[in-house]
């Protein structure tokens, strides 16, 4: 069945209200860390300036209080390069993400979004199959059933919303479920993916969610960006 797909206008979201709010914790617990630095520094300054010179502070102890002096300040510079690092990484999610937008993808899953004109699913089977294709509504009544004879590798099924019976369906998630068997009768399985355009990316999430037809991803679920084809007039 021929889908022709309608892509809506990619939207983007995002607040900085989250990043506000780590933001704000990551400077209060470095906050709190340097003020015990300084206050650390202070009480060791005032013991070397107030030590009886006739029995001044013991060198070993004096050692192991600048040990500690020298690993405070070690943990105040490890946490401004993990907040560096951090930001860093949020920055790459957001922009990996981004990049999307727009775009026809394929994930792991059987759910689709019929959006009034298709909804298109890809089956993927080890083996040359037959394969027995049910969609159901999100009510679970059964829609469509048919079986097709696929060969080995991808292949993309697209639905009109046309049941079995040549009712037009309503617009809505269906799931599909593919069942296959080889040449001798044997089970084969088969796995689905979903196609859908990228409309929209939710950068308050961490890491991003990609809306797909209704449905939210992550960048990692995305299995390959399908391009769009175009004919020459």
């Amino acid at each position: 069945m021929a889908v022709d797909a309608t892509i809506a206008s990619p939207v983007v979201s995002g607040t900085s209200t989250n990043t506000s709010t780590t933001n704000t914790t990551s400077s209060a617990a470095t906050a709190g860390i340097a003020d015990n630095f300084q206050t650390f520094l202070t009480l060791l300054t005032t013991q070397l300036q107030n030590q009886n010179p006739l029995d001044p502070l013991d060198t070993n102890q004096f050692t192991q209080q600048l040990v500690q002096f020298a690993g405070v300040e070690q943990q105040l510079r490890q946490n401004d390069q993990l907040k560096t690092l951090i930001a860093i990484e949020k920055s790459s999610q957001s922009t990996q993400a981004l990049a999307y937008v727009g775009s026809t993808v394929a994930v792991d899953g059987s759910k689709a979004q019929f959006d009034g004109s298709g909804a298109t699913w890809n089956i993927n089977a080890p083996a040359e199959s037959n394969v027995s294709i049910t969609i159901t509504s999100a009510t679970g009544q059964t829609a469509f059933s048919g079986s097709y004879s696929v060969s080995q590798g991808n292949s993309s099924f697209g639905w009109d919303g046309k049941g079995t019976d040549g009712t037009q369906w309503p617009k809505g998630a269906y799931t599909m479920t593919a069942v296959g068997k080889d040449s001798s009768g044997k089970d084969v399985a088969i796995s689905t993916e979903v196609l859908g355009v990228v409309d929209s990316v939710d950068l308050t999430a961490s890491p991003p969610l990609l809306s797909i037809g209704g449905q939210t991803y992550t960048t990692d679920q995305i299995k390959r960006v399908v391009r769009a084809t175009t004919s020459s007039s």
